[in-house]
């Protein structure tokens, strides 16, 4: 899938300055071993350009590609110009590893759009901050090529729409980084739900903690080779200091994911998990709730600001009743009208800093009966998509053009649901939403919040809004 040199709009050999005032980017070697690519020719590899190689990239996206022989990581960009040296090095020494010989391969950029550009790359890995993941989905589909997006979708439901419209549109393949989509028990979890081994499905208890208070508020120099101004990207210009971002040196749980200038928190990032899955035995996946409360307790000190202790409901049209709160073990329950079934991810953790980490329960899968869970899907009974391993399942569908596991349109869905539940603890009432439109009914307050005012030029296509 590579194509020529001589048609790449940006040479796989150019020098692109970083912050730091140093060239970011290296050439590839003369010769590429061939052990580092397994039974692949180059023609038929799918080339892969990561965009935002921080903590999740480092620890979930760049292993979760690198480990097939399909595909090979190409280049990688981010606005933090340490970080770009430190994941060119971070891919060059698996690569290394991997051929038990010196590689350098792996082209560094500062800017996403001059990725885009290289025609060699046939595919990137999103794994910004959750308000870049629109915009540089949308750009990278209208540039052409496949993207695996982490979650959740969007910073804002009307983003979320123009984004799916965008894949939709282009006829990419975009796979939301919804993992548990690919993991055994949330699927068997799924069928068993939709089979009717509980009966008739009544309510669902999501197990989600909320985010602490904290951060230090005192303004700080931006550090040298990092872009915050195109960091802040849509959102308003504020001042930088550290736990408004992410580390200098390390990387630790950024300090972003507990501001709502750039996220809702939980709600959203571990959220999009949850309500995901749910969604999947409930049958719900294109659609939403109708109703929606709750409360929530917000921070009164410190700079981070998203929601901590929390509690909200939903209805659904069906009559399917939905909970989300840190009263409920970290997972999914589903209620029936002949008992209930429990999954989560038992004590695995993507990072140490996972609050899943912090869990004392394993258990992945459980019943009111352990003869629902030790049943068997017949063959004339729902099957559910199977897909063994999420990045695995997104390089087959690049190949295949076959929709994947996780279609934007799922992670669009996902995403609105757990941002109507943020919306709902802000509003501080009920509200009222029509899944079919997309807008609340007869609330211009809470249609007002569909969008934010993106600050300019870090604007979705006017095309697409």
């Amino acid at each position: 899938m590579a194509m020529k040199a001589a048609e790449n709009g940006v040479s796989r050999r150019s020098f692109l300055k970083t912050g730091l005032g140093a060239a970011a980017a290296v050439g590839f070697p003369t010769i590429v071993p061939a052990s580092v690519f397994g039974q692949y020719a180059p023609s038929k590899r799918i080339n892969v350009g990561a965009i935002g190689v921080g903590r999740i990239s480092r620890v979930h996206d760049l292993p979760g590609i690198m480990q097939y022989d399909n595909a090979r990581v190409i280049a990688v960009c981010d606005l933090d110009a340490h970080r770009v040296v430190e994941g060119k090095a971070f891919v060059n020494d698996f690569y290394a590893k991997k051929s038990s010989k010196p590689y350098d391969g792996t082209v560094g950029y500062a800017n996403y759009h001059e990725l885009l550009a290289n025609k060699d790359i046939d595919a990137v890995v999103v794994s910004t901050p959750d308000h870049w993941h629109s915009l540089i989905g949308v750009d990278a589909v209208r540039a052409g090529k496949d993207v695996y997006l982490q979650k959740p979708a969007s910073l804002t439901i009307g983003e979320g729409r123009a984004l799916s419209n965008a894949v939709q549109a282009s006829g990419r393949i975009l796979q939301i980084g919804s993992q548990q989509r690919s993991t055994p028990q949330f699927r068997y979890a799924a069928e068993l739900v939709r089979n009717g081994r509980i009966g008739e499905v009544q309510r669902v208890e999501i197990g989600l903690p909320g985010d602490p208070a904290g951060g230090e508020k005192t303004p700080m120099p931006v550090p040298a080779g990092f872009n915050y101004e195109m960091w802040l990207g849509e959102t308003p210009d504020v001042y930088y200091t550290v736990d408004r971002v992410h580390p200098v040196k390390g990387y630790d749980r950024p300090g972003w994911l507990r501001m709502r200038q750039f996220g809702a928190g939980m709600i959203t990032g571990w959220g999009a998990h949850h309500v995901d899955s749910a969604h999947w035995g409930m049958n719900t996946e294109y659609s939403g709730p109708v109703e929606i409360w709750g409360t929530a307790e917000f921070p009164t000190h410190g700079l981070w600001d998203v929601h901590g202790a929390f509690k909200t409901e939903a209805l659904y049209a069906n009559g399917i009743r939905m909970s989300i709160s840190g009263e409920y073990p970290n997972g999914i329950k589903f209620y029936g009208t002949k008992g209930w079934i429990f999954v989560s991810r038992g004590n695995e953790a993507v990072t140490k800093s996972d609050p899943v980490a912090k869990l004392n329960d394993n258990t992945a899968l459980a019943s009111s009966d352990p003869a629902i869970i030790k049943s068997v899907i017949g063959p004339d009974e729902i099957h559910l998509y199977d897909s063994k391993e999420q990045h695995g399942n997104w390089l087959e569908c690049i190949i295949s053009r076959k929709e994947p596991i996780s279609p934007v349109e799922l992670g669009h869905r996902a995403c609105s649901t757990c941002l109507l539940h943020d919306m709902a603890m802000v509003l501080k009432r009920k509200l009222y939403w029509d899944p079919v439109s997309e807008k609340f009914k007869n609330d211009d307050e809470a249609n007002n919040m569909l969008w934010r005012k993106q600050r300019a030029p870090y604007v979705l296509p006017k095309v697409l809004v």
